[in-house]
């Protein structure tokens, strides 16, 4: 068996489609979306996603707001710059590109992120929407994930979906979002994580594996069923060199799976995309009194 290829840069591409219509729809109506970024210090991996997704705004005419701080900024000056994206009328969504230097509290400074401007879908507020079942901005690549396997048509709906990780960016709300009694969700979830022993005794249960460990290889092909689909989300980074969770030769068992470049990390520059377009067209309704 050859797996197909789960391509989120294909699929960006189509999302990217998606949202062009949108934009210029709101266009018209005298709004561009914007969508900010805050860098503090220069790590190089971070300097990479962020130049990605600003490239990305400019295709689909997103307006960039870009803020890149000195490595030594205080907490006080990073909460000042937040708080400015707060109030800016310009800015419907923004982000805090993590990691933030030791000195800083991340956690205080994502809580002071304003909930409806949460293009990660990470503050707690919106982690508790999402426990509820409620609309708001949901974590990008959890969600990025659900709409790759829609894409292709994996279906989710009264499936076994195991996810590896635990991790608040993928592992716990992945496992969330894919329960909610909502198209494309309303499976059944196990999660595991490397606390567990014999992991491969749930894998090979599951009709779609998700790893977000970040061990390289961690899954293995004997620890798949066959036919499944397996989508490596966690990854490490080895000097220049980015290894996956997922061994290559599981794509000699899998039915479908995520390659190992190209995978899930164009999928969630389109859902924070998409998280932005939608908090654009959200504050238009509110301000056009819902008509």
């Amino acid at each position: 068996m050859t797996a197909q290829l789960l391509d989120g840069r294909a699929f960006l591409e189509t999302v990217k489609d998606e949202l062009r219509e949108r934009v210029q729809r709101l266009s018209g109506a005298g709004i561009t979306p914007g969508l900010g970024t805050v860098l503090v210090g220069e790590d190089p991996n971070s300097q990479a996603y962020l130049r990605g997704k600003h490239e990305a705004c400019a295709d689909v005419g997103i307006l960039s707001i870009r803020r890149e701080l000195d490595e030594t900024t205080s907490p006080a000056e990073l909460l000042a710059v937040v708080s400015e994206l707060n109030a800016d009328p310009a800015v419907h969504g923004f982000i805090v590109q993590l990691p933030l230097p030791s000195h800083v509290d991340e956690q205080a400074v994502l809580r002071a992120v304003d909930p409806d401007k949460d293009a990660d879908g990470l503050h707690p507020v919106n982690l508790g929407r999402l426990v509820m079942g409620v609309r708001a901005p949901r974590p990008c690549t959890p969600l990025g994930i659900q709409a790759l396997l829609a894409h292709y048509g994996v279906s989710v709906t009264g499936q076994h979906v195991v996810v590896i990780g635990r991790g608040l960016t993928i592992g716990r709300p992945l496992a969330l979002l894919l329960a909610l009694k909502e198209p494309d969700a309303n499976a059944a979830v196990t999660v595991v994580h490397t606390g567990v022993p014999h992991l491969a005794a749930y894998t090979r249960e599951a009709d779609i594996l998700v790893a977000a460990a970040g061990r390289p290889s961690i899954v293995t092909p004997d620890m798949v069923k066959p036919g499944a689909a397996v989508v490596s989300a966690g990854i490490t980074m080895d000097g220049r060199r980015l290894l996956p969770d997922v061994a290559e030769e599981v794509a000699d068992v899998a039915a479908w799976i995520t390659p190992r470049l190209g995978g899930v990390g164009p999928t969630t520059i389109a859902m924070l995309l998409r998280n932005a377009v939608e908090a654009a067209e959200r504050r238009a309704a509110a301000e056009s009194g819902g008509h």
